[in-house]
């Protein structure tokens, strides 16, 4: 069998599992053909990391900055200046035309949005950067050309939309939000998962698959080497279920990913799954699913773990996590354009101990975004709020969840709004009446120039350690992706965590005090090779021959990694 009726055969195999037994040549030969894979294609690597210790992503919009110039090119500029060699990908949320929900209703795929800049300033992007893009693969909005054909009964947007009835029992499906789910649409009613200017697509319709992958097959044509599968756990609907994780929307998942790497090797499909832990860790799949999945349990937990005080539930979930095979990696977060999710803390934290910290984040000036449960009553989704607000503007602790969250197995992300101090911006969210407009800030450059041009300045003083972190973090090869990492059993006070590199050739004991009270530990209890020599990262201090006990300052770090040995020959 010859390479191409090897992928003809695997891609056969997926829309088997999506749409069940039946003749599927025509649509295989259609999606091979939307992405030019007849012409040419590699062999992916099997179990290839595409990612090391000098993995760093931003996370930002397009305009997060603006100028006179266009948004695309300020950024550019921006990250040239201020985080070359501190960050390598660059996530620019959704930078297609759109009508809602800042960009995640798209109503055209194949187009950069005008006010931002066009293709040629995303491809000097992806030119000096990995180039990190959304896939808005759930929903569209009502205002692109599909959803305009659905509205007059034409194909093929005619087929593209879900429709279901108001008497339908649709008591299982999971609500991400507190608006109604079906959209009135002239006599029909039509599935809206996040809002009625989202239109949820009709992925049981073979020839939307087709015309998604012709926007993939641009996308990467354009630079893009990183997707992130927006809201795919939404992506397939079959009444009487919960509608959310169905075996389809996996299917699917493992389809991209053979589509892609067989065009770019070295792409990287990132699923983002707001949902329960355990839900979140079956994207991987058999290592044929997603490449990486978003840690959503992190932020909540660490920000739960900081404001009490105590790391006993963040140590729990850590200690329960599988480590990612080769191939496979976690994306860790603290902060993104949405909300601090509270469904990945679901059965790690209580109701009550969410209530709390839904509380907690109240007095610190944020908002509260719920969802709607199958009896009608709501619960909280999301926390809104900018996190360096959210640690109360204390400085230490807000770094201190930095430097947990750059030493844990996996690779780093940091929101542009973090890297700078921004804080709560509640203009903007009371203009818009979006909760999620108070961690959406968008800066002048000059102003934000002038701020960064003062080293006492917050937002100066916040890039400058928080760079430093990153450079640290990037020339230790224990904090590889996929290096071991072992839970540290240190009391609740002291949260730590262990790395050696993947040739076991550097360690580092990873300890941070996550109280704002002074702590002392016995060094006994690190296990420290006692051969070795030993010296803190972060502070550059050798560590004592004869010290006996570490003693740390409120929420102070220390990573302790030992100092390579040169051996004579």
């Amino acid at each position: 069998m010859s390479p191409l009726e090897n992928l003809l055969e695997k891609v056969t195999r997926h829309l088997t599992a999506i749409y069940g037994e039946g003749d599927h040549e025509a649509l295989r030969d259609s999606l091979v053909d939307a992405m030019q894979l007849r012409e040419h294609f590699y062999h992916p690597v099997p179990y290839a990391n595409h990612w090391s210790e000098k993995t760093v992503t931003l996370i930002t919009y397009g305009d997060s900055i603006l100028s006179e110039e266009r948004p695309l090119v300020v950024l550019k500029k921006f990250v040239d200046e201020h985080l070359a060699g501190t960050i390598d990908t660059v996530h620019i949320l959704p930078y297609f035309p759109w009508t809602a929900d800042d960009g995640f209703a798209v109503s055209d795929y194949l187009s950069v949005n005008p006010p931002l800049g066009d293709w040629s300033d995303i491809e000097a992007i992806s030119a000096d950067y990995r180039l990190m893009s959304d896939l808005v693969v759930n929903h569209c909005s009502a205002s692109h050309e599909w959803f305009r054909q659905y509205e007059r009964g034409e194909e093929p947007g005619a087929s593209f939309f879900i429709e279901a009835s108001p008497c339908d029992d649709l008591s299982a499906v999971t609500r991400p939000r507190t608006t109604p789910l079906l959209r009135p649409t002239g006599d029909k009613h039509v599935w809206c998962t996040f809002g009625h200017d989202q239109a949820d697509l009709n992925f049981a319709e073979p020839r939307l698959l087709i015309e998604l992958v012709k926007i993939i097959r641009a996308h990467l044509d354009h630079g893009v080497s990183t997707f992130r599968l927006d809201a795919i756990a939404f992506a397939w609907k079959e009444i009487g279920t919960s509608c959310i994780n169905l075996p389809q929307t996996h299917e699917l998942v493992r389809l991209f990913r053979t589509l892609i790497e067989h065009v770019k090797p070295d792409a990287v499909l990132i699923t983002e799954t707001n949902v329960p832990n355990r839900e979140n860790l079956s994207y991987f799949g058999n290592f044929n699913e997603a490449h990486s999945i978003y840690n959503f349990s992190l932020p909540p937990l660490l920000l739960h773990g900081l404001t009490t005080g105590s790391c006993l539930y963040l140590r729990r979930w850590l200690m329960s996590m599988p480590p990612a095979m080769p191939g496979t990696t976690y994306f860790n977060f603290l902060a993104s354009h949405d909300g601090i999710g509270l469904r990945p803390a679901e059965g790690l934290l209580t109701d009550e101990q969410i209530d709390e910290l839904v509380d907690t984040m109240k007095e610190n000036g944020g908002f509260v975004s719920g969802r709607t449960l199958p009896d009608g009553s709501v619960r909280p989704y999301e926390i809104n709020i900018s996190l360096y607000d959210a640690f109360g503007g204390n400085e230490d602790r807000f770094l201190c969840a930095h430097t947990i969250l750059l030493a844990l197995e996996g690779m780093p992300a940091l929101y542009i709004h973090s890297l700078l101090g921004t804080r709560n911006d509640y203009a903007k969210a009371e203009a818009s009446g979006h909760n999620r407009h108070i961690n959406r800030h968008q800066w002048n450059l000059s102003t934000l120039e002038t701020a960064l041009a003062d080293p006492q300045n917050p937002h100066a003083r916040t890039l400058s350690k928080l760079k430093e972190l990153i450079k640290i973090r990037t020339e230790q090869p224990a904090f590889h992706p996929n290096a071991t990492q072992f839970t540290l059993h240190m009391g609740d006070e002291i949260f730590g965590f262990w790395r050696q590199s993947l040739d076991r050739g550097q360690n580092i004991f990873c300890l941070h005090n996550i109280t704002g009270i002074a702590q002392t530990i016995p060094l006994g209890s690190v296990n420290l090779v006692a051969t070795d020599d030993w010296m803190d990262l972060l502070s550059g201090e050798d560590l004592a021959t004869d010290a006996t006990e570490l003693t740390f300052t409120p929420y102070q770090s220390m990573w302790l990694a030992s100092k390579p040995k040169f051996l004579p020959y």
